[in-house]
């Protein structure tokens, strides 16, 4: 009876210690910018944003949020982020979206930025990083600086050929800073290097891995960000790897209190805390390793909408085709339209888009490819139904199992990671075209990205389409 009065007062007190811990002051300022007025638009940046904002304000910080901010909406920002992260225990610093180097100092830009010389940089078109991070995060005892704006960006060879900046040292990437007493510092990529952007309408890798490992329960900070870069190192098959500079004193943790079914093994699976079942998890560890696309697919068929559907799908790319070398800033037309996420799709709506059986037939097509698995029969029955729903609720969409016009360019416009076996193509016609091609396993369609519907979308090879940072 003792040791077990003596157990329930260690536990109470392990739960005191970490509802303390979640009662420092923390404040975090999360701003991601990718519908650019000047230069052609970031589809991911905004999503990125959306996704830290929602992680840290899970693990106690009161959020300063936006997305697509002007000039002026950016320092209004800065401004109400100063003053509360007066006093802060932590301070967080999160920006996704276009930055650019100027003589080793670095700039973010707001999404009305026009920059054609150095005296645009200078004079006020763009946020000087080092003199927001003084005059914001000062009085904060740690500071975290996380930078997802490492691209090849296109103000870059404007500001280089303006006459009255040619011998000016314009770098695409951001260039190397230091970290001051009780702060660190991450950047996408290393110093003056471009990263990759990813996937349309998902995450980029940096911001994937940061939300699967900063949070995780019972993981110090500098822990969490080695992890970031064994993960990012990995999903980019060796083609980007995360930079740091860390001035920190003491541990850090964001979110300290472990579950007691958190161990080692569930540790490595770099899941973002609470968000995955048990089976799951189980489910994962068995396959995260493994090179065998068929085993990673299964992943995806029986969790569609999986925790680690990301990084499952960027490996099944890398494993069938090689890493994506796309920079975040060379979006083109295949740009998620941002309507895309706040218009409903109906029967109406579906039926303005005039879809033949072929065409239906390459949305199921589509949608199994992306790990939402269904018969492609050209029918868009209950179950077709149940998954365009699915996919809409992974993407951010307005939830109906209906699609439209933007919904339908979304989804063309879509990396199909895995190459489907058209076997479960339910009328004679398909059947008969499949064996003319070879009978056997059944044909391997493989898409590209932003085509149209029907047979002329189906290709040997990946092309188009956009695989983020």
């Amino acid at each position: 009876m003792r040791r077990l009065l003596i157990a329930a007062l260690s536990l109470a007190g392990f739960l005191v210690g970490a509802d303390a811990a979640l009662a420092d002051k923390r404040v975090a300022f999360v701003v991601g910018n990718g519908a650019y007025k000047n230069v052609p638009a970031l589809p991911n940046p905004a999503g990125d944003a959306k996704a830290i904002a929602k992680l840290l304000r899970g693990v106690g910080f009161e959020v300063v949020e936006g997305a697509n901010l002007t000039r002026d909406k950016m320092t209004e920002k800065l401004l109400d982020f100063g003053k509360k992260a007066e006093g802060a225990d932590v301070a967080l610093f999160f920006y996704a979206g276009h930055g650019i180097a100027v003589n080793g100092v670095n700039y973010l830009l707001p999404v009305d930025a026009d920059l054609k010389s150095e005296m645009d940089v200078k004079l006020g078109a763009a946020i000087n990083v080092d003199l927001t991070l003084e005059q914001t995060m000062a009085d904060a005892k740690v500071k975290l600086v996380l930078l997802d704006a490492c691209r090849d960006n296109p103000f870059a060879a404007k500001i280089r050929s303006a006459k009255a900046t040619r011998s000016v040292s314009v770098e695409s990437g951001l260039a190397e800073m230091k970290s001051g007493e009780g702060t660190l510092i991450a950047f996408a990529t290393g110093p003056g290097q471009t990263a990759l952007d990813g996937e349309s309408g998902t995450n980029s890798p940096f911001t994937r891995a940061l939300l699967a490992n900063i949070a995780s329960p019972g993981v110090e900070i500098q822990q969490a960000m080695t992890r970031v870069r064994a993960q990012v190192n990995e999903e980019t098959n060796k083609g980007q790897l995360p930079w740091g500079h860390t001035n920190l004193i003491g541990s850090v943790y964001l979110n300290p209190a472990a579950s007691p079914s958190t161990d080692s093994a569930v540790a490595e699976t770099a899941a973002p805390a609470g968000t995955a079942s048990e089976v799951e998890l189980e489910f994962w560890r068995s396959i995260k390793d493994s090179s065998k696309v068929e085993e990673l697919n299964a992943y995806l068929t029986k969790y569609p909408n999986g925790t680690f559907k990301p990084i499952a799908l960027a490996r099944v790319a890398a494993l069938q085709d090689g890493p994506s070398t796309t920079t975040r800033n060379l979006a083109t037309g295949s740009a998620i339209d941002p309507a895309t996420f706040s218009d409903e799709a109906t029967q109406v709506t579906e039926d303005q888009l005039g879809l033949d059986r072929n065409q239906r037939r390459d949305v199921q097509h589509r949608l199994t490819g992306l790990g939402f698995d269904v018969k492609a029969s050209g029918r868009f029955d209950d179950a077709t139904r149940a998954v365009i729903e699915r996919w809409q609720a992974a993407r951010g969409y307005p939830k109906s199992g209906y699609l439209n016009a933007l919904q339908h360019r979304a989804l063309l416009s879509e990396i199909v990671a895995a190459r489907v076996a058209s076997g479960d193509n339910a009328d004679d016609e398909s059947s008969h075209a499949s064996r003319r091609h070879g009978g056997g396993g059944g044909v391997r369609y493989h898409y590209r990205a932003g085509g149209g519907g029907g047979p002329g979308a189906f290709f040997g090879g990946m092309m188009g389409g956009l695989f983020r940072h």
